[in-house]
């Protein structure tokens, strides 16, 4: 081992931080590594968005009259926790109405006594999600003012606009995998140029292709390995400040764009699979060449 490390070294003398092909490779991981992350959130954020904002759906009874409101409203709770497929059914209370209509109207327009709807949130099951055009004409039977809003119809877009947003993040990681490379071949080729004479003295003192590509795929594995490190250790710090960024929003539908614990796995696995990707295109390359000479 000692042997052949020497004669790597005679062969390809730039130390690590010198060539420029490991920091090629470290801004291509960091690319990478960002654009995976991202694809990683998005497909995580529909998920949730549609399990559990899709089986949500929120009554309103928009009335003038707070006796005949409040006697529609009561009625429709009472007969929704009945139903089969409801999780919950909760009034919201006057303090919670307010806090949703303040950042509208204001404290000076919620002093004004303006006759604030009812509002019902519902939480659905699998089943209940799949019956809820019985449990919309049961609602209207006993609260004829009642108007159903189903969040999956409001959220559908949405969702669309994350899976496509995911969908382009997995096309740059692809993208990026095909110019690293690129960045390999082209470093392999301009080694195999530099050390031509070299590789000349070794083929007449009985060194076979394979031998000399090894060399060559080795270092600039190694080479790979170490770029794609660094690239990978400083997108990392940019996700870990844009997540808790991220989580000072306080926004629901924002807040549900996170990073899942299993997709930090596949991101400490990128480097790894850059250094097997620039051995294998550099073995490929290297003795594609070498045969060609002979």
């Amino acid at each position: 081992m000692l042997g052949a490390s020497q004669a790597e070294r005679r062969l390809l003398p730039e130390g690590r931080l010198a060539g420029p092909m490991p920091w090629v490779i470290a801004i291509m991981m960091f690319l990478t590594a960002l654009a995976a992350a991202g694809g990683l959130a998005m497909a995580s954020a529909a998920s949730r968005l549609g399990s559990d904002l899709g089986r949500q759906v929120t009554v309103q009874i928009i009335l003038a009259d707070p006796t005949q409101r409040d006697r529609e409203a009561g009625a429709a709770e009472q007969a929704l926790r009945a139903q089969e497929g409801v999780i919950s059914a909760r009034r919201l209370g006057q303090p919670e109405m307010q806090a949703l209509l303040r950042p509208w109207l204001g404290d000076a327009g919620l002093d004004r006594d303006l006759p604030l709807p009812a509002m019902i949130d519902i939480d659905l099951t699998e089943t209940g999600r799949d019956r809820l055009d019985r449990i919309a004409t049961m609602i209207r039977t006993v609260a004829p003012h009642a108007r159903i809003d189903d969040h999956a119809g409001f959220i559908a877009p949405l969702i669309g606009l994350i899976r496509s947003l995911g969908l382009l993040a997995g096309g740059i990681v692809v993208m990026m995998a095909g110019a690293t490379a690129a960045a390999v071949v082209l470093a392999a080729r301009s080694a195999l140029n530099t050390h031509r004479r070299t590789i000349d003295v070794m083929h007449m003192m009985g060194a076979t292709d394979v031998q000399v590509a090894r060399l060559f795929q080795r270092r600039i594995a190694l080479d790979a390995l170490f770029g794609a490190v660094v690239g990978l250790v400083a997108a990392i710090v940019v996700i870990v400040v844009l997540g808790r960024r991220i989580s000072q929003i306080g926004s629901g539908l924002v807040g549900s764009i996170a990073l899942p614990a299993g997709a930090w796995l596949v991101l400490l696995c990128l480097p790894v699979l850059a250094g097997l990707l620039a051995l294998l295109v550099a073995r490929v390359t290297v003795q594609r060449a070498l045969g060609r000479t002979l």
